[in-house]
């Protein structure tokens, strides 16, 4: 069962800024799924579609089967929330926050202390639950919003860059609990710009670059990607002409591939670094003028590499994008003065007090 699908989810800001580019994004039941990027590419925008609290320019989404709008508040109520760098009220403590949280969920009194007190242990704040929260280091103010947001006990819960200003044993601590919180029938999705975070604790992760999914899979299989020395690369075009220069990557004895439809998988016996057959591959990439969608080997230089050549190719993105958008019959009208014309910047945040 897919906890959360997107199905070409798009949104686009202002007429020009493409936060989502037909995103399609599966996560299963029970799953820990890291959410990959750098900042700006389209992680929080995401989030706040999934959450309900904005509208997509065109495609659709789904949490528990159901469709999300912001109407929905049966189903936020399944969903907890710990947005970046979390903030609270200054004056209150621990125990009245969460109290207050509780409130707000609808639970009684008794419910809500029995929780509470249950959370504090489990993110190590029960020695500070009565100090006044202003305060709190960043970790500590990060391992509240995570004892907020499991207060209803939700079945998802969504954290956005749960380590994010924190220092090294604050990130270890974080991941620890974040590793004691999965298993189960509860689904965690986070969005993180590290790798080696998601790496430690995640069991699926998907990579997303300019508003588009470039990998998605178990994160086993990056790891057997990278030992084996294999880059699997996407491509759509002449790939005819791509496969007949492959040979060209290394000496012949040195390169082996298997092809699955447009995707290629290709592994290097050779002594050259992995970065260095990535930057062949792109390059082989160029020269056959075929359009790569996806390059993955479950190395960080693999990522950071296409990454930065998806950065350096926005306006190839935005061609794309408005290529999808005449295929699924948008009027364009609506196109320019509905959706497309909300002023938020693409990397605002919603209320940084939770709960949402």
């Amino acid at each position: 069962m897919y906890v959360v699908q997107t199905s070409d989810l798009t949104k686009i800001y202002e007429n020009r800024y493409i936060a989502l580019n037909a995103l399609n994004l599966r996560v299963e039941k029970g799953t820990v799924f890291g959410l990959v990027g750098p900042n700006g590419a389209g992680k929080s925008t995401t989030f706040r579609i999934l959450l309900g609290l904005q509208r997509p320019t065109a495609g659709s989404v789904s949490v528990f089967g159901d469709a999300m709008t912001p109407e929905r508040a049966d189903i936020r109520r399944r969903v907890g929330y710990l947005p970046t760098n979390p903030s609270f009220p200054r004056h209150m403590t621990p125990i009245t926050y969460l109290e207050f949280v509780g409130s707000i969920l609808g639970m009684d009194q008794r419910q809500a202390k029995v929780q509470l007190a249950r959370l504090l242990q489990a993110v190590d704040l029960a020695s500070a639950a009565a100090q006044l929260i202003h305060g709190f280091s960043t970790g500590m103010m990060t391992r509240l919003g995570i004892a907020a947001a499991l207060m209803g006990d939700p079945d998802l819960l969504i954290l956005d860059e749960p380590t994010s200003g924190l220092d090294p044993a604050g990130r270890k601590q974080t991941i620890e609990l974040i590793r004691e919180l999965s298993g189960g029938d509860r689904t965690i999705i986070i969005a993180t710009h590290i790798l080696s975070d998601v790496e430690r604790v995640c069991t699926d992760v998907g990579i997303i670059s300019q508003g588009r999914l470039i990998y998605a899979g178990p994160m086993a299989e990056m790891r057997r990607l990278a030992r084996q020395g294999t880059i699997s690369v996407e491509i759509e075009g002449n790939t005819g002409a791509f496969e007949q220069q492959i040979h060209t990557l290394d000496e012949i004895d040195s390169v082996r591939y298997e092809r699955l439809g447009s995707e290629f998988r290709i592994t290097f016996l050779g002594t050259v670094p992995l970065a260095e057959y990535a930057q062949r591959v792109l390059s082989l990439v160029d020269r056959t003028g075929v359009e790569l969608l996806y390059i993955t080997s479950g190395a960080d230089e693999i990522e950071e590499a296409f990454l930065q050549r998806l950065e350096d190719d926005r306006t190839r993105g935005f061609l794309r994008a408005a290529a999808w958008a005449a295929t699924q019959d948008v009027d364009s009208n609506s196109w320019h003065f509905n959706e497309l014309t909300e002023v938020e910047p693409p990397d605002a945040g919603i209320s940084r007090n939770p709960p949402v």
